[in-house]
């Protein structure tokens, strides 16, 4: 859905979820801005039992201007229309027209625009985004597509500060959506700063405190496990990060219930367990997660935990997923790893049409850049003889010059006419941030193709439970294989192995007989 599609209505009314965070006013503040500069009849409203009361949003209100309308009383806003219906557009944001978080009005035309798991499906005008950290993030997107360009820092505070709380301060960044509209908003760090610091009430502080004194641990696996009363999101990140510095915690997970789910924050201090990882194992095929290393979160949708687990209460839920996640996993250290190939089938790099980027012909040798893609950032220096090289599925990795040259053949077609007809679509495509400027480029819009050249030879086998590789180039993160994926080694260096996903292997590699 493009907001091109909703601008032939008018009036138009934006509604917010009832008990409005920063996420959700900041969403509807944002496409309020839009709207009204298209020169629509907008408003902003939330309903439910109480006004906004938590300092932080009073603040955020006040010093950001934004104009939202508390409706206590539904009945009587819609009695003045004819049909007893809003007339023109009812769009809800950060929320789902018709599911419990959210005052539902009637209304004649509505739209849905959320970060949330689908609840509601017979809303035609839907555009909802679960794997983004927050409802500002996608709205910065559409905004960015529809040409409005956010030059004012009010709206961009708002943004920014929409993302900042959904994420538990940043820590829960995951997509490369969130981390750009961070950086590209206008910002008053000074009102961020405001806000956060009147984030923290009495009642929410003896809520740590009582949480703090229940906990389960395991010794075994040391992780610990906290149930909190309900509370703001970022309370959860404050109880985790003191209970992850107890010298006994190596990991922790801490949650509460919500009206429509669980909402979790997870910490780690030690590099065998990355908080994002394991936020995105716990909340597999019932909600999302995700963030960084050591700090990360996620949410389970209720509707989805009820028809998985329709018997489990959430700590026992919690415990069997962290046992799980412990028990069925094998941790390889790539470069001490002595690799049995026993019974690994032995296969060869398809001629394949993939994308490399000499890194020297975008920016000049010496300058800090990050490659950010779908999977997270990778911080390099652009040196002589780096390559970059484009996977079938937008997945980036470095190369070198003498090694990418023995293995493919380079051509000087331009990728980006290959990308769309012979590879899978991805959400978000590459791009490179010069660290040095803040400038940011589109790696497609530098790649050509190359072909292997049948020189990669591998030996192969398909897991059948989790394994978590540290590479022999990286001994600080790991990458992670699911059952069906696929375990891999060069067959010139026994060291240099690694993963690849399944539907990936299948695309670039084919069985190498004359090698078995």
């Amino acid at each position: 859905m493009k907001l091109s599609e909703l601008s032939v209505y008018n009036p138009i009314t934006i509604q917010c979820h009832d008990n409005p965070d920063a996420d959700a006013i900041a969403s509807g503040y944002a496409l309020y801005a839009y709207f009204q500069s298209m020169g629509k009849d907008v408003r902003i409203i939330y309903c439910g039992r109480n006004k906004i009361q938590k300092p932080n949003l009073l603040l955020m209100l006040e010093n950001l201007n934004i104009p939202i309308l508390y409706i206590e009383n539904t009945s009587s806003f819609c009695e003045k229309e004819p049909d007893g219906k809003l007339p023109g557009l009812l769009i809800t944001v950060d929320c789902q027209y018709g599911a419990g978080n959210v005052t539902k009005i009637p209304a004649q035309q509505v739209a849905i625009i959320d970060h949330h798991q689908v609840e509601i499906r017979d809303v035609e005008k839907s555009e909802i985004n679960p794997n983004l950290g927050s409802c500002a993030t996608l709205v910065w997107s559409m905004l960015q597509e529809a040409g409005y360009k956010i030059s004012d820092t009010k709206l961009g505070t708002a943004l920014y500060y929409g993302l900042y709380t959904d994420t538990n301060q940043f820590s829960e960044i995951y997509n490369p959506l969130d981390m750009d509209m961070r950086e590209a908003l206008p910002c008053e760090k000074s009102l961020i700063t405001l806000f956060r610091n009147s984030n923290l009430s009495l009642k929410e502080m003896e809520i740590a405190g009582v949480a703090m004194i229940r906990n389960i641990y395991n010794d075994d696996y040391k992780y610990g496990i906290i149930k909190s009363q309900p509370c703001d999101p970022n309370i959860l990140g404050l109880i985790s990060d003191f209970f992850n510095q107890v010298a006994a915690v190596n990991c922790c997970v801490v949650y509460n219930e919500q009206k429509d789910g669980y909402k979790f924050s997870v910490r780690s201090c030690v590099k065998e367990v990355q908080a994002n990882e394991l936020a995105a194992f716990l909340a597999e095929g019932v909600g999302s997660g995700g963030g960084h290393r050591e700090k990360a979160g996620g949410f389970i949708n209720k509707t989805l935990y009820e028809e998985v687990y329709p018997t489990l209460h959430s700590e026992a839920f919690f415990s069997e997923r962290m046992n799980d996640y412990f028990d069925h996993c094998q941790i390889i250290y790539a470069k001490d790893y002595d690799i049995d190939i026993t019974g690994m089938q032995s296969y060869v790099k398809k001629k394949v049409p993939l994308g490399y980027v000499d890194a020297t012909d975008v920016l000049p040798v010496g300058t800090p850049i990050t490659i950010r893609t779908l999977e997270g950032d990778v911080d390099m220096v652009v040196e002589d003889g780096l390559m970059i090289m484009i996977g079938v599925k937008g997945e980036v990795h470095p190369n070198i010059r003498e090694k990418f040259l023995r293995s493919y053949e380079a051509t000087q077609e331009s990728y980006s006419e290959y990308k769309d007809h012979v590879h899978c679509k991805t959400a978000y495509e590459p791009t490179i941030h010069n660290r040095a400027t803040g400038e940011v480029l589109k790696l497609v819009n530098y790649a050509k193709v190359c072909i292997s050249n049948g020189g990669t030879h591998i030996h192969a086998r398909e897991l059948t439970e989790r394994v978590k590789v540290f590479t022999a180039w990286d001994n600080e993160k790991y990458t992670v294989g699911k059952a069906g994926d696929y375990l891999a080694v060069q067959c010139d260096d026994k060291h240099d192995i690694y993963v690849v996903e399944r539907d990936i292997f299948f695309k670039t590699y084919e069985r190498d007989d004359a090698h078995s």
